[in-house]
């Protein structure tokens, strides 16, 4: 379902994060995801839903799979799109996350996607600009559009997620991506187990409705979704752990350890993997491995995300949201012209 009694359930300009989001706003997200995925089988793989919007990736993090998706998303909807890399601008000078975004938003731009190692740093941006904001990933805070496009490959892998239950395996402390399926999977009423060392899995988790386990193969038989997180050796202050070969040795996912896994598990990881540490190759590359799939649907996710946060209508289910009603100031007929050139509906 992707409208709510009162109308459409996707009404906000930003995407901050996934908590408060509703169950009718996550489904809203998911189900136009679903309806721009058939776009990246297309010979041509463009809709014209966001011509003439500017999107701004502006990361002062490393990333690969983030950065690449949001920047073909914005082009697939036929967006201009500009790369801002901290590295080599004004920031190195001193100049702060305000002024840079407001110097960028005077040059026209439409929606600032934003990465920052500051926990809050997009919600920052969301009160000081007019452009709209979406969180790519905001220190140890959240990582939305991953917690969606893992939910997103969940649904699609399993046919639901409501009544699953989902082992988030690794270092949850220090990890975003786990806070945003928390709070997504919890709102579409999956159960959620987090399964680590102590140092890197509090029991303080337990406050956000979750399960907290220590032992990865008491877990293993009673989960339907596996999702591997990596050690990030950037955020940690001390040793958490005797040594990595001891982590894996507790916490690695291996071939053997799959065999105590229910036969329709689904093994995922949102990347970069450290294989042989948190994962091993065979499994990551394994028949129940579904990490491209999650790749994938990222793009998928991130097409959605932006065309709703630029005022684009979402559809009922069984309607097509690249011809619905235009985003701001678009022609109904506009749209639906350029979408027939560009392929048409499905």
């Amino acid at each position: 379902m992707t409208r709510s009694a009162g109308g459409p359930a996707w009404n906000r300009r930003h995407l901050l994060g996934l908590e408060g989001l509703s169950a009718d706003e996550l489904a809203c997200v998911l189900d136009t995801a679903e309806s721009f995925k058939e776009v990246s089988t297309r010979s041509v793989k463009k809709v014209p839903a966001l011509r003439g919007r500017v999107v701004v990736n502006l990361f002062y993090e490393p990333s690969t799979r983030t950065r690449v998706s949001f920047a073909l998303a914005a082009t697939r909807l036929s967006a201009d799109v500009v790369d801002f890399a901290a590295s080599t601008s004004s920031a190195r000078k001193g100049e702060t996350l305000r002024d840079t975004a407001r110097n960028i938003e005077a040059m026209g731009v439409d929606i600032v996607v934003v990465r920052h190692s500051a926990p809050g740093a997009a919600d920052h941006l969301a009160r000081v600009l007019d452009a709209s904001v979406v969180n790519a990933g905001d220190g140890a805070h959240e990582h939305p559009t991953q917690g969606l496009l893992d939910v997103f490959t969940i649904r699609e892998a399993l046919g639901r997620v409501q009544g699953l239950r989902v082992a988030i395996v690794g270092d949850i402390a220090h990890s975003r991506v786990a806070r945003s399926n928390i709070w997504g999977l919890r709102t579409l009423g999956a159960e959620v187990v987090l399964v680590g060392p102590s140092t890197l899995v509090p029991a303080a988790f337990r406050e956000m409705g979750c399960e907290v386990s220590h032992s990865l193969d008491d877990v293993l038989p009673e989960v339907d979704v596996i999702n591997m997180l990596r050690i990030q050796q950037e955020r940690l202050l001390a040793a958490p752990f005797p040594s990595l070969r001891e982590y894996t040795r507790l916490f690695g996912l291996t071939a053997r350890r799959m065999a105590r896994a229910r036969p329709e598990v689904i093994v995922m990881h949102p990347g970069p993997m450290n294989r042989g540490v948190e994962i091993a190759p065979d499994v990551a590359d394994g028949p129940r491995s579904v990490i491209l799939r999650q790749v994938a649907n990222g793009l998928a996710v991130r097409m959605a995300v932006l065309y709703l946060v630029a005022g684009g209508r979402p559809a009922a289910r069984e309607a097509d949201p690249r011809r619905a009603a235009a985003p701001r100031g678009e022609g109904r007929e506009v749209l639906r012209g350029a979408a027939a050139r560009t392929g048409g509906a499905r």
